[in-house]
């Protein structure tokens, strides 16, 4: 009994040394922390249960049979945040690169598929050389057994990857079905071939971080949702972001003591939107000023800057919030706008968060460019988003709701369950100069004329009242009682039950 309990110690410490401490330091002078200093400050002290500390790879060509480390490259099992349950692995990159064989692969595999049947989610650390080549196709079909869980368990539990160091090849497809993809800063880069062979085959010559660093994931191609600091700052805001989520989508989201009260008022809202109509002001003071304690967490803040998503609370309960920013392009959508609403709108909707909408959207942004890149079905993605949308969807229009962009904004003919207006709200097909020029197309020349119209125009629609005669608009509220009118409304449709006609899924379009 004596022998194989030294045993047991002596493969645990092994498999808690990974690649050796040469390695370890190597990772240390980069600026990373190892696979399990990291779960160490995700999860609660003492939390992590760790599975399968002892598997090794079963591959026995080009010299593997010698070299078999405990664990093979990543640490899987579950623990929990602020005391709510979660699944993790954390490659490691000390072992073999983090590459991934078959026996990597299933370890992954495993506590995914415990995550479904437990109804919690799943958070992966990635750190990975890509995958092992020695393995040939078994290392390619682990890949191929990770996305198939990615699919089964999107919508039905949250997904989130963490990139924290290399992450090329097939490798990257996983987090790209995963709900969120957090990256660190200098560290971390994503991209399916890279700098060496896109200059052969392209002659482009661009480093790892231009191709796919952080920087480059949340600014230019959407991929990822946030670029952090460095490991600490990222897993410290890993930690903060679960706190909003539910555990699966049977759930609802969490709820947390707050001492802001539901009544508070704040009289500077009801001079926000400034007296001139072209004039912008930033929609982030809304929010802060809307939410409980000024708490929200914003999500691709760095890219299609002209909308904002992210989760905050109201009376302590998660919401989701899409809000136009008149600080840029003036608010109106186009295509990354949209499509950048659209994917937000469906992850709330799955796991049962309320969505609020704050609505100042002069139309979609004109052009070639736009019509050329696809702008019609681009932002029909977002219309289907809301329409297809069944939790509770509260919206406020500020200022200017045009053209088709007010249908797409939660209206009311979407669903919307509760539609607000300030009263500096403008509900029309456009604005008051272009409506004029059309209409009275005739008296181009008559400027005296034209602008009369147009005063008239905007007598008629630059209100909320046309859309409140026809119901389209439940309430005219002051702006200052914003957050108590917005607060009742999701207490009132905490129990809202609608269900979409059956169906094995939708075709959104793509």
């Amino acid at each position: 009994m004596q022998d194989i309990i030294q045993q047991l110690e002596e493969k645990r410490a092994a498999a808690r040394l990974g690649g050796g401490q040469k390695r370890i330091d190597a990772q240390h002078s980069k600026g990373k922390l190892t696979a399990r200093e990291r779960l160490d400050l995700l999860l609660d002290p003492g939390s992590f249960e760790e599975w399968d500390m002892f598997v090794e790879h079963t591959c026995n060509d080009f010299g593997m049979a010698d070299q078999k480390v405990p664990g093979d490259g990543v640490v899987t099992g579950y623990g929990t945040i602020n005391g709510r349950l979660v699944f993790v692995f954390s490659q490691d990159f000390t072992v073999f690169g983090g590459a991934l064989s078959s026996m990597h692969a299933a370890k992954i595999c495993k506590i995914m598929d415990k995550a479904l049947q437990a109804g919690a989610p799943v958070i992966g650390l990635n750190d990975s050389g890509g995958a092992r080549i020695q393995e040939g196709v078994d290392s390619l079909a682990g890949y191929a057994e990770v996305f198939q869980r990615n699919v089964m368990a999107s919508g039905v539990v949250p997904q989130l990857s963490v990139i924290m160091g290399p992450c090329a090849g097939g490798a990257v497809y996983s987090p790209a079905m995963t709900d969120f993809i957090f990256m660190v800063k200098d560290s971390s880069y994503m991209f399916v071939t890279g700098p060496d062979v896109v200059k052969t085959v392209t002659q482009e010559v661009v480093t790892q971080e231009q191709l796919g660093g952080a920087v480059t994931h949340t600014t230019k191609s959407s991929v990822a949702d946030l670029a952090l600091e460095n490991d600490v700052e990222t897993l410290h805001q890993t930690r903060r972001f679960f706190d909003f989520l539910p555990l699966s989508n049977r759930e609802q989201p969490p709820v947390r003591v707050t001492h802001d009260p539901v009544t508070r008022q704040d009289m500077s809202l009801d001079t926000l939107v400034p007296a001139n109509p072209n004039k912008p002001y930033d929609m982030k003071e809304l929010i802060t000023k809307l939410v409980d304690e000024g708490d929200f967490f914003e999500i691709q803040p760095g890219y299609a800057k002209n909308i904002i998503i992210g989760f905050a609370r109201i009376e302590g309960r998660t919401i989701g919030i899409v809000a136009n920013q008149p600080m840029v392009l003036a608010g109106c959508l186009d295509i990354d706008s949209s499509r950048k609403g659209a994917r937000f709108v469906r992850f709330c909707d799955c796991f049962n968060i309320p969505i609020v909408t704050l609505v100042d959207v002069p139309g979609f942004l004109p052009g070639t460019a736009q019509e050329y890149g696809g702008i019609i079905k681009h932002g029909a993605k977002l219309l289907f988003a809301y329409a297809e949308a069944t939790v509770p969807k509260v919206t406020l229009i500020t200022r200017k709701a045009y053209g088709g962009a007010y249908d797409v904004m939660s209206s009311k003919h979407l669903r919307g369950d509760v539609n607000f207006a300030w009263p500096t709200a403008e509900i029309a097909v456009m604005g008051p100069k272009g409506a004029v020029e059309i209409i009275f197309r005739g008296d181009i020349g008559d400027k005296a004329k034209i602008d009369a119209k147009a005063e008239e125009y905007r007598q008629k629609f630059a209100n909320p009242f046309v859309a409140g005669h026809r119901g389209f608009i439940d309430d005219v509220i002051m702006p200052h009682g914003t957050r108590f009118r917005i607060a009742r409304s999701l207490a009132m449709l905490r129990d809202k039950k609608l269900e979409n006609p059956w169906k094995k899924h939708d075709n959104i379009p793509l």
